[in-house]
């Protein structure tokens, strides 16, 4: 007689005000997990950058602003990042712990990631560099998202006009990508090969890694996210 294992079950993510994620239990371990996570992130986005081969839409959009205005790329990802989060305010959403880490720790890993990783000269080498890149993208999005301490400003601009417009989640996506993905071309930023794998596999990565890395918490007066 065999036996069959069943694959337990992802923990749910969790709808959580900013005092319950903080409230919420294992917090040493989710805030670990969250600048790990972040600090893994900001050095994919790198790795990416390095490759030459093109970048995800957000990515794009800081690369045109980096080649416009002389910052380096960190640097636009923080002003980026706090702009966005100014159009919370009308949308009536307040940041998480995770969502202010996010602006600070993303750009300053970033900017370290493009210090201590050259362009590739064989082609090779940078679709290594590309590959690795979005890999190592999706298992830090699965780290901070995990840690269950708030979405990211650019995700919790999206959520918050999903709530406030009643658009559809995807309708909603797409269409502040398509907006930042153009805008970012049309100041210089690259798009490539990069950008066509990100937008197809970054979805099932991230899917895949909240199941190995979302901390189970479960509190009583918070409900699953849709």
């Amino acid at each position: 007689m065999s036996v069959q294992l069943k694959r337990p079950a992802a923990a749910p993510l969790l709808a959580l005000s900013p005092r319950e994620q903080l409230r919420a239990p294992r917090l040493p371990h989710r805030m670990t997990q969250l600048m790990i996570g972040l600090s893994l992130y900001g050095f994919s986005m790198a790795m990416l950058v390095r490759s030459t081969l093109g970048l995800d839409p957000w990515d794009v959009f800081h690369e045109g602003l980096t080649k416009r205005t002389g910052a380096s790329f960190g640097t636009v990802i923080l002003v980026v990042g706090l702009a966005v989060l100014l159009l919370w305010v009308p949308l009536r959403q307040w940041p998480g712990f995770g969502t202010i880490a996010n602006v600070f720790v993303i750009a300053f890993a970033t900017d370290v990631g493009l210090a201590v990783i050259a362009v590739p000269d064989a082609l090779a080498a940078k679709v290594a560099l590309l590959v690795g890149g979005v890999i190592l993208n999706g298992v830090a999005g699965g780290l901070y998202i995990g840690s269950q301490l708030g979405p990211g400003p650019r995700d919790g601009l999206m959520t918050g006009l999903v709530r406030r417009t009643g658009w559809s989640i995807r309708a909603t996506r797409t269409g502040i990508e398509i907006l930042v993905l153009a805008s970012g071309f049309l100041l210089g930023g690259t798009l490539g090969l990069g950008t066509v794998l990100y937008a197809l596999t970054i979805g099932p990565l991230v899917q895949f890694f909240l199941r190995v890395f979302t901390v189970e918490l479960r509190p009583a007066d918070a409900s699953p996210q849709p």
